[in-house]
């Protein structure tokens, strides 16, 4: 919570301008994101349409810088494999190398997402994620399981627009009630 309230506080200090720009900033932070950053914005002060669409354009900059990362390493990755694979079957077999065994902590996540993605596939992944992990994991896995970088971007977008806007409308209207 410390971070959140520096946020406000920051948002309050400077100038009408540069507020925007701050919750924007908050909103590319996983766990605070677009719902967070909204919060943080309309609480300091900010108009909160103004302060939604910061968040989202914060929110969505992050992810999609994420996506387009990982898809690219994801590419190199399977790409590289193919390569190795190409040059063992020409070569007339050899030792293949083992790969690390994932941490357990890590691989239950990665066998928990995996369920989910087959059951909701990327809409639903998408459009519940933000409640359990941040959009930023969620778009991430995704790109890391191959989906395409289009689809997650869209599918994120809608999320990201979605659960800015209920946060915006709940504490705009909380607030105003309060005012």
């Amino acid at each position: 919570m410390n971070l959140i309230e520096t946020f406000q506080g920051f948002v309050a200090q400077v100038p009408e301008l540069v507020q925007p720009l701050i919750v924007a900033l908050a909103g590319a932070i996983p766990f605070i994101e677009g719902e967070g950053a909204v919060s943080i914005g309309i609480i300091g002060g900010i108009h909160p349409v103004v302060a939604a669409i910061a968040a989202i354009v914060g929110n969505f900059l992050c992810v999609a810088v994420l996506v387009i990362a990982s898809s690219g390493a994801r590419t190199a990755i399977v790409n590289r494999n193919r390569s190795r694979e190409a040059v063992l079957a020409g070569t007339g077999g050899g030792a293949v190398e083992s790969i690390p065994a994932e941490s357990e902590r890590g691989g239950a996540r990665k066998e928990k997402f995996q369920r989910a993605f087959e059951r909701y596939g990327v809409p639903g992944v998408s459009l519940l994620g933000p409640l359990l992990l941040p959009t930023q994991f969620t778009a991430t896995m995704l790109a890391a399981a191959g989906v395409g970088k289009v689809r997650i971007l869209i599918w994120q977008a809608v999320a990201i627009v979605g659960w800015t806007t209920i946060v915006a409308v709940i504490v705009g209207s909380a607030v105003y009630a309060i005012r």
